[in-house]
């Protein structure tokens, strides 16, 4: 067990590195956001970019998963999937282009930003073609090379927003230009990949890859619906300028969100190949129980000092623009909701496995439905953090209700008993931070304690078995 969980940290910790440099990268556009574009402006880009988060889900249509669960068959199956996504993008691309002010007053944008339309659709289709070499490079097990494509285009895509907004004062549209820019040179640099894409196309394979992923894009949609509709809600029910505090500081929630990812891009790979392995669920369940600890940790150390770290000063300038800091008690509640979706990506494992990809369908729109449902009640009443509110309850749901579903397939014997011990130490150690009388400031002194006292907990609890303190203790030097 100690050697695969060792495999799936050290994937994890190269494709984590990679997700970590390209997304600090384009972290770094946050504070540029703020002191160079109005709250208005950017709850308009943060709008956009969230309708084509939705749209990338309808451009891929899952055939990513579908390529890596039959990778076995490469050969055959890379040329079928790269067929089926370039005669669907085009269509779609088509469709977009075809009808833009119309999508631009549907989506309460306005038409004064139908060139948005336009950009928003060269960008999926750049994004779209390189979906299949960049699941290609995972199953391979080439994670430097992915980190190495992804790492560039994000660069390019920081220095652009910089050049563009900063020094020629190009406005928002050129935010959309770097993104096309940078998009296009990820595709450039994975060119030898697609040289697989020549190949025939065999259409029992196709269709295989077709049955497998269908069922996936109603569940991706849903997904997606829960991560970003309440900014095109919010646009709709409030104003752009709510929309602009809220997606500034929804993206400080970003530290748990690279958490999450890194630990994704490894997992399903691990999971996939150790399925038929005798072993494989209480390997599976130990991954669980990690990942927890390690999350609520996490949570701990994100919540009680983004909000510090976002009023910084650096050379007279805030870190965050003070127009912006009225939404960071939404933090630690995106944060949590990241870290039960970290949860429900653990969950997973028993449905993919068993090929029921008709039952995350099913979870998904529960969690959309909870989504939207809760973003339309709480929004009007409590603006931005009832969408906060709306997050962290769609990810608990979905969470929930994937693990009830996949436990009839496919055995985990999950330690529930060592996971709500976690939660609760993660909880004793929260309350003093932010409902103690005596702390209503809490130092950052008290914090550093506080936080500290979690892993202390943990280990002096009897939460830790024996052999997981001698393991702590050869990797910190002290046994």
């Amino acid at each position: 067990m100690l050697k695969d969980l060792k495999a799936l940290g050290k994937e994890s910790l190269i494709y984590g590195l990679s997700t970590v440099c390209a997304r600090l990268l384009n972290f770094i556009l946050l504070p540029f956001y703020t002191h160079y574009l109005m709250p208005a402006e950017y709850g308009v880009v943060a709008s956009v970019f969230s309708y084509i988060a939705v749209l990338n889900i309808v451009y891929h249509y899952g055939m990513d998963q579908a390529y890596m669960r039959h990778y076995e068959q490469r050969a055959r199956a890379f040329p079928a999937a790269f067929a089926c996504l370039a005669a669907t993008t085009l269509l779609f691309t088509a469709v977009l282009c075809a009808f833009a002010p119309f999508w631009a007053n549907a989506s309460g944008l306005g038409a004064e930003y139908t060139r948005l339309v336009y950009f928003s659709a060269v960008i999926l289709l750049l994004d779209t073609a390189a979906i299949i070499p960049f699941a290609g490079l995972r199953m391979s097990h080439r994670p430097l090379r992915f980190a190495g494509v992804r790492t560039a285009s994000i660069i390019i895509n920081v220095a652009l927003n910089v050049v563009f907004l900063k020094y020629l004062g190009w406005g928002i549209e050129s935010v959309f230009l770097a993104n096309i820019i940078a998009s296009a040179a990820a595709v450039a640099l994975l060119a030898p990949e697609f040289r697989e894409a020549c190949a025939a196309i065999d259409l029992g394979v196709m269709k295989n890859l077709l049955a497998f992923a269908l069922p996936l894009l109603p569940a991706g949609l849903g997904a997606m619906v829960v991560q970003v509709l309440d900014r095109p809600i919010m646009l709709h029910l409030s104003d752009a300028a709510s929309v602009g505090v809220y997606q500034a500081n929804y993206r400080l929630g970003i530290f748990m969100m690279l958490a999450v990812s890194m630990f994704d891009q490894a997992w399903r790979p691990f999971f996939i190949e150790r399925a038929r392995r005798s072993d494989a669920g209480p390997v599976f369940a130990r991954v669980l129980t990690y990942f927890t600890a390690g999350g609520l940790w996490l949570w701990l150390a994100l919540a009680f000092y983004t909000g510090d770290l976002a009023k910084l000063r650096f050379a007279g300038t805030y870190l965050i623009h003070p127009d912006y800091w009225s939404g960071l008690g939404i933090v630690p509640l995106v944060l949590a909701a990241y870290l039960f979706n970290g949860v429900y990506v653990n969950f997973l494992a028993p449905v993919i496995i068993a090929k029921k990809t008709g039952v995350i369908l099913g979870v998904t729109l529960a969690g959309a439905a909870v989504s939207v449902a809760g973003n339309f009640l709480l929004i009007p009443e409590f603006g931005m953090y009832g969408a906060a509110w709306a997050l962290f309850v769609s990810y608990l749901v979905m969470t929930v209700l994937i693990y009830l579903r996949g436990r009839r397939f496919y055995a985990v014997p999950y330690e529930f008993g060592r996971l709500a011990g976690f939660c609760a130490a993660a909880a004793v150690c929260a309350l003093p931070v932010y409902f103690a009388p005596f702390t209503a400031l809490p130092s950052l002194a008290f914090k550093a304690f506080c936080l500290a006292a979690f892993p202390a907990l943990l280990w002096f609890s009897g939460l830790l078995l024996p052999e997981e303190k001698n393991a702590a203790g050869r990797l910190f030097g002290f046994r």
